[in-house]
């Protein structure tokens, strides 16, 4: 490649802004064209981004007369000609089509099926770096000339084929044939419609680093003269010999949530010092997610260049939400999710809630639990049309294009998905609003890849996050643009506001994502790591060419201390004085005048529950708020449609185990009874998913049965399981209160009856209540449902199956149940008369109660 005829250089010059840097290049272009006697609308201008186009453009307009053709290299190599089209087992440029093509070029492959076959996660993985790599060699090539590419990709193929020892067989293997995937590619790159165009002259402006195709360009050129107007900077000499036209300043703040409301701030400060527009750099994604948030609150119109992936859209989440309904599974959770989403819009909300609130009260969590004929009509009709929408998705495997059209189907009747954030292009990235052009590479993969639900659905997830989404912007001119920093240069911004100038967002640059080491990557006309954060550290020296930079970093990263980035360090060491001054926080405190919380309490006007259970007792004597929010408000946590198992569940299990096995006792095989009972209550559930509780069962078991024949050696017999029974145990006015619950076990003994309550907990916790019997509840309230006779007995069974079965008696049961029914029939007969139910807010129970934030303990001024 020949050397560039002619260079010369575009640094700072004082007192410049962006729009009299443009009109320098105007007039340096226009004195240069003159003096090689070239023709000024015949000359090519070569810009790095699109978004430079209006202000050069502008510039020589202002000159007035002609203009070069002002444009980039891969913008001028569309308008001379298409693309030629992929055919199948062609690069296409799309990286989930090509993904498949990569999977059929490896299907005769026999030392890559071994992956296959163990790992299809990691084979899936190495798919993707293949087809990473092949894109990035297809883009090299096309930045060769068409004469020496074939020189390029021999000088590759010897590359890689010098690498045959040594660690990474698998890595070369699979590089070997991405190179050799773009060697086959017979199509003339786009590019090469530049190497035969004949300008009067090409001009280069050269602005964060190296361009390759433009170098080769200009290269190769022959009669055409050539310029390259440098605009790079030397960061490290930035301010030699003059102050440069920006005003630098920098903050620090001490966590995240700060950093972004001081990015905030320093943008509306830019605003209001009428500074417009400004830049906000993208460095950091997600504080510049939470800027974004804060300054819509303002109300201060964003512009957002760099949109995000198409997978956080309303519409991807709805789609995916409908699709793990159908093929993932059926968890229950996912079918909520998208009858709750803009799919299901319309429907019969009412009817959802039935639907969802029966759900959770009968612990459902599979869809094959549901039957529309036990639901009611509301709920019922819900389930069966959302069952009917989803069945051309049922079935096994099929083609790529069955899928799709099966998903176009299923969406068809639902909420128009387009009118949804993201809809359009989740249409389009997922072929349901166009077709492939016949005999291209997209249509063969959609016609010959066959797939599994499953891989369908990890196929779609994949797409969606490959795919960027760029909101369409309301009308009116946007105030503030975000913009990655590369797209930041020589723009005319009124500032640029920076956050994430530390050393773990600036300056560092993530490793290839393809197979190639990064020798092996620039070797092969690919960036190397070095060469990236060059070309960053170019675009960051150019924000020098603004007014105002105001750069912002956090100080710490979790507990530990985050250095600024190394950009940051050599412009302060550039810096003449003591580094850079401070940024300044125009924002005036407020204060605010106290407003003390008292502890809450609340007025039931003297309104009783119908009934008592045990639970209800419970929370009146610990705390009468909480009695207050459960049984006389009805307030209930929704309860969590969990995919696993959880101990509450495991408890509602053994009861129901034990209560089998118990009544088909016949005096046989204990053991196999046992198990037989525990076999039939596992109907309907998830074996794998109740694995854990059925292991520690098994433990349990042989513990049990020694517990049950010892027991039974004394004279105690079991005589019922789960009864339920009622009473009206208080005096007037309460007499037609009514007391009930449920005992767990009644056993017979010598004349003495026995009421057992099965507990899967610790037990230690237990005989604390104990050893003061008047803290108990639960057995006192059995007691009390038995009519507290003379010589009943009360006591807990702890199923440990780590330490066996211990039987916790509570001593002179009747007694204790007296005294409960006089201690309620007080507190009653005031929250009668209209006392008030107030808030202890103490012990751990506060903890754990689901209205912490009703009673607003958290915010109580005293103790």
């Amino acid at each position: 490649m020949q050397a560039l005829k002619q260079a010369l250089n575009l640094g700072l010059a004082p007192g410049e802004d962006i729009d009299s840097f443009w009109r320098r290049v105007a007039g340096t272009c226009a004195d240069w064209l003159a003096g090689e006697g070239a023709a000024l609308r015949d000359a090519v201008l070569l810009l790095p981004f699109a978004q430079q186009l209006a202000p050069a453009r502008r510039a020589f307009l202002a000159r007035g007369g002609w203009q070069p053709r002002i444009t980039t290299s891969h913008s001028l190599a569309s308008a001379l000609g298409p693309s030629a089209l992929a055919a199948p087992d062609q690069l296409s440029g799309d990286a989930a089509i090509d993904a498949f093509t990569a999977d059929r070029l490896l299907a005769d492959q026999s030392w890559v099926q071994p992956l296959k076959r163990s790992n299809p996660r990691d084979y899936r993985v190495a798919l993707a770096r293949l087809v990473d790599t092949a894109q990035a060699l297809a883009r090299a090539a096309a930045q060769v000339p068409p004469q020496d590419r074939p020189a390029f990709l021999d000088a590759a193929r010897q590359r890689l084929a010098a690498l045959e020892a040594g660690p990474g067989l698998l890595e070369r293997a699979l590089a070997q044939v991405a190179l050799a995937w773009v060697a086959a590619d017979e199509r003339r790159p786009a590019t090469d419609t530049l190497f035969a165009l004949q300008p009067s002259a090409w001009i280069w402006l050269r602005a964060g680093g190296p361009d390759p195709l433009s170098l080769a360009l200009l290269a190769q050129a022959g009669g055409v003269p050539t310029l390259c107007l440098n605009a790079d900077l030397d960061l490290d000499q930035a301010w030699t010999g003059f102050t440069p036209t920006a005003r630098v300043e920098e903050a620090v703040a001490p966590d995240f949530e700060t950093l972004a409301e001081q990015t905030a701030t320093a943008v509306i400060q830019h605003l209001n010092a009428g500074r417009r527009p400004v830049a906000l750099l993208a460095q950091d994604r997600v504080v510049v997610r939470r800027v974004r948030a804060l300054l819509a609150r303002q109300g201060v119109p964003v512009h957002d260049e760099t949109g995000w992936t198409l997978a956080t859209t309303p519409a991807a989440a709805a789609v995916m939400a409908l699709l793990r309904a159908a093929l993932a599974g059926g968890a229950v959770d996912d079918w909520l999710a998208w009858l709750k989403s803009s799919l299901a819009a319309g429907w019969d909300a009412e009817g959802l809630v039935d639907l969802e609130s029966r759900c959770r009260r009968f612990g459902w969590r599979q869809a094959a639990q549901l039957d529309a004929a036990t639901l009611p009509s509301g709920a019922s009709a819900v389930w069966q049309r959302a069952r009917r929408q989803l069945e051309p998705l049922a079935g096994g495997a099929r083609s790529l294009g069955g899928w799709l059209v099966a998903l176009g189907q299923a969406l068809n009747g639902l909420g128009p998905l387009a009118e949804v954030e993201g809809g359009e292009a989740l249409l389009e990235t997922l072929w349901l609003s166009r077709n492939p052009w016949a005999g291209s590479a997209h249509e063969a993969a959609l016609a010959q890849t066959r797939l599994r639900p499953d891989e369908f659905l990890a196929w779609v997830d994949e797409a969606l996050e490959a795919a960027q989404f760029e909101p369409v912007e309301e009308g009116g001119v946007a105030e503030v643009v975000i913009t990655p920093l590369a797209r930041a240069m020589l723009r005319p911004f009124g500032a640029v506001v920076l956050p994430g100038a530390d050393a773990a967002t600036l300056g560092p640059v993530n490793p290839q994502a393809g197979l190639l080491a990064d020798a092996d990557a620039a070797a092969l006309g690919l960036p190397s790591l070095a060469e990236r954060r060059e070309a960053e550290a170019l675009a960051f020296a150019q924000l020098l060419r603004m007014p105002v930079l105001t750069l912002l970093r956090c100080a710490f990263a979790g507990a530990e201390p985050l250095p600024p980035s190394p950009l940051l360090e050599r412009l302060a060491g550039a810096a003449a004085g003591a580094g850079l001054p401070p940024w300044v926080d125009a924002r005036e405190p407020l204060a605010l005048e106290p407003q003390p919380q008292s502890r809450a309490a609340a007025d039931a006007a003297g309104r009783l529950p119908a009934a008592l259970s045990a639970s209800a007792i419970d929370a009146l004597r610990n705390c009468p708020y909480q009695f207050f929010s459960r049984v006389l408000l009805g307030l209930r946590e929704a309860d969590e449609l969990e995919q696993e198992a959880t101990k509450r569940d495991y408890g509602t299990w053994l009861h129901a185990v034990l209560k089998r096995f118990h009544e088909s006792r016949e005096g046989g095989d204990d053991e196999a009874a046992l198990r037989a009972a525990a076999e039939a209550e596992l109907a309907g559930l998830d074996a794998t998913d109740f694995l854990p509780f059925t292991a520690a069962f098994e433990r349990l078991r042989p513990l049990y049965l020694a517990w049950l024949a010892e027991v039974e050696a004394g004279g105690q017999h079991y005589a019922a399981g789960e009864v339920d029974r009622d009473c009206r145990p208080f005096a007037a006015p309460l007499d037609g209160l009514l007391l009930k619950g449920r005992i767990d076990r009644i056993d017979d003994a010598a004349g003495q009856t026995w009421l057992l309550d099965y507990k899967t907990g610790d037990a230690k916790a237990l005989k604390d209540k104990l050893a003061n019997p008047l803290e108990d509840t639960q057995l006192a309230t059995y007691a009390l449902l038995m009519g507290a006779e003379p010589g009943l007995r009360a006591a807990y069974v702890v199923l440990d199956d780590g330490k066996g079965i211990a039987l916790l008696p509570h001593e002179q049961v009747g007694d204790t149940a007296l005294a409960l029914r006089d201690g309620l029939q007080a507190d009653l007969t005031a929250l009668r008369a209209g006392a008030s139910l107030t808030a202890l807010g103490e012990g751990r129970l506060c903890d754990f109660c689901e209205a912490r934030g009703l009673c607003r303990k958290d915010d109580w001024s005293a103790p």
